[in-house]
């Protein structure tokens, strides 16, 4: 489970930068306020979404699943300008790996979940009843 975590943070950082890449380098605003406001902007729902997955949670890996579609989206739309071509082909590979490898993560948080809820004691509760004199 390591792995798959390691790499969704490899996949978080790489949208990271290639966001952070053509935001401040390719097409920058004329404002460097405003540019950086518009870069925390845009990767704000990755920023959302890390604490939870830092801690390899359920739903903090399901909702990175469905952020990963909006750099999906973003990505498709400017693909078909020549300018950002390879930019945008770089954040749909990101964004496809992101959502691919924390959707195989859910799966197998729920697995794991699953299998070890059946193996715990029926009742965990002590036993009260008095002995017998």
């Amino acid at each position: 489970m390591q792995g798959w975590l390691f790499l969704t943070f490899v996949m978080i950082g790489s949208l990271i930068g290639v966001t952070g890449m053509r935001q401040f380098f390719v097409e920058p605003l004329p404002d460097p306020s405003v540019n950086a406001i518009w870069f925390v902007l845009q990767i704000l729902p990755l920023l959302l979404c890390l604490p939870a997955a830092m801690r390899g949670q359920l739903k903090g890996m399901f909702f990175l699943c469905l952020v990963s579609t909006l750099y999906f989206i973003h990505g498709v739309l400017i693909v078909f300008d020549p300018a950002l071509f390879y930019w945008a082909v770089a954040e749909l590979f990101f964004s496809l790996a992101l959502c691919g490898i924390t959707a195989l993560f859910v799966r197998k948080l729920r697995e794991f979940n699953a299998t070890h809820e059946t193996n715990e004691p029926e009742s965990a509760e002590p036993d009260t009843a008095e002995p017998d004199t």
